[in-house]
């Protein structure tokens, strides 16, 4: 006698079923990709602590209910300002409006090139799979195409901002084709209502051609109720290089994984992370680094700052193929608790199958420097300033690599508000 196991679903996993039903036949191109994705998703389920990258971050458990899919809203007001970034595209709620494009940069709908064949769902994973990733490329009708021409140089900001009266959810994909030679500065900002448990899941998807060259800043100021997932996948070849860096001081519950591949020989990559949590925030860092050809060097570096009972999560995995031999990685994260009741999960791993490489891994976790702090009061300053000192300068060297003064500038003065805030 064979017994059929029927897992049973969360009343979210069966809206997401019941919505990829619904929408499938109107979803625009990559049918059979959409499919595929989704079968996958089914027969797993939103992940678990039982999944391994998922242990602290259980999706299962926090996101018992779908929210309605968002609607078009008109755009904000107010919107993230970077001086010296001129270009910015408005995704609100997922859509995309016009905007001004710098020279060599082409941007389309994403529906628009999905239906002509132009890009392609998920090839910037590699070998990498993720359940979210999977449910972003079965639902995700909005989104942007965005090409940088050989040689060109750009830089664009792109501002996602979820609009909203009750709870929705938003599901976007961004594709970016760096072509070789070319340079990009791509920054993201998310922002959304307070008060709100909006759910978010967005991916980017980056190209890099030979010898191109990006640097890409996400800031997630979601609402302080909201659900943010977000994925950043890349692929990098001969010579490109891809310095990453992730601000994150938003939302109830916030997951940002990066997903990279080696495609060529000698790429360069720098990821890096500055978190800022209080209250009972939960922030999750997760990356896969794979480097799967010779002579990659590959630098991460995380500094976390959590406050009350907050929960921080930093996971982060090297991979060196046989056949990656003259690798060079190196990972480090670096917790700074100010509660007695804020925590901090690390785990930083390497799965090395070459013998030829210099790879390492490193994680801590404290308090403020008793000494440090006595010594700046000594000097008449105030508890508060002396602490604020100490956290900027902490979180400081996550931000030391941004070459574009105006976004560098506005990041600090996130730090000096997280700290005001602490104070207040």
């Amino acid at each position: 006698m064979n017994a059929t196991i029927l897992p049973i679903r969360t009343p979210a996993e069966t809206a997401l079923a019941e919505r990829f039903a619904t929408e499938r036949a109107r979803l625009p191109g990559a049918a059979a990709v959409r499919a595929a994705a989704f079968a996958r998703f089914e027969k797993t389920g939103l992940p678990s602590r039982r999944v391994e990258s998922w242990h602290y971050t259980d999706l299962r458990s926090l996101m018992r209910e779908l929210a309605p899919a968002a609607g078009e809203a008109a755009v904000p007001a107010a919107l993230p300002e970077f001086e010296g970034l001129g270009h910015r595209l408005v995704l609100v709620n997922g859509r995309a409006g016009a905007g001004p494009l710098p020279a060599g940069v082409t941007v389309e709908p994403l529906a628009t090139a999905l239906a002509a064949g132009r890009v392609a769902l998920g090839a910037a994973m590699g070998a990498a799979e993720d359940t979210i990733v999977d449910l972003n490329t079965a639902l995700a009708r909005e989104g942007l195409a965005i090409r940088i021409a050989r040689g060109a140089e750009a830089a664009l900001h792109l501002a996602f901002v979820t609009v909203a009266e009750t709870a929705v959810s938003v599901a976007s994909r961004i594709v970016v084709e760096v072509e070789p030679g070319a340079a990009l500065t791509l920054v993201e900002t998310h922002t959304g209502p307070d008060g709100l448990a909006c759910q978010q899941n967005i991916v980017v998807e980056l190209a890099l051609g030979a010898g191109a060259r990006v640097e890409h800043v996400r800031v997630n100021e979601s609402g302080d109720a909201a659900l943010a997932l977000s994925t950043l996948a890349a692929t990098l070849a001969a010579g490109s290089a891809l310095a990453s860096l992730n601000v994150s001081t938003g939302g109830a519950v916030s997951r940002h994984q990066v997903f990279v591949t080696y495609a060529g020989e000698g790429a360069t990559l720098s990821l890096r992370g500055a978190t800022m949590i209080k209250g009972r925030q939960h922030c999750d860092n997760t990356l896969v680094v794979d480097h799967a050809v010779p002579h990659g060097e590959s630098r991460e570096l995380f500094r976390t700052v959590i406050d009350d009972e907050a929960q921080g999560v930093f996971q982060g995995k090297i991979i060196v193929r046989p056949d990656a031999q003259k690798t060079d990685g190196q990972m480090a994260s670096n917790a700074l608790l100010l509660g007695d009741e804020a925590g901090m999960a690390n785990k930083p791993e390497l799965e090395i199958f070459a013998d030829d490489v210099v790879c390492a891994h490193g994680a801590t976790c404290g308090a403020l420097d008793e000494n440090q702090l006595f010594y700046l009061m000594a000097r008449g300053l105030p508890k508060p300033e002396a602490e604020a000192l100490l956290v900027e300068a902490f979180v400081a060297e996550a931000l030391d690599q941004v070459r574009h003064e105006g976004i560098r500038a506005a990041l600090t003065a996130k730090i000096g508000a997280f700290m005001r805030g602490r104070a207040r």
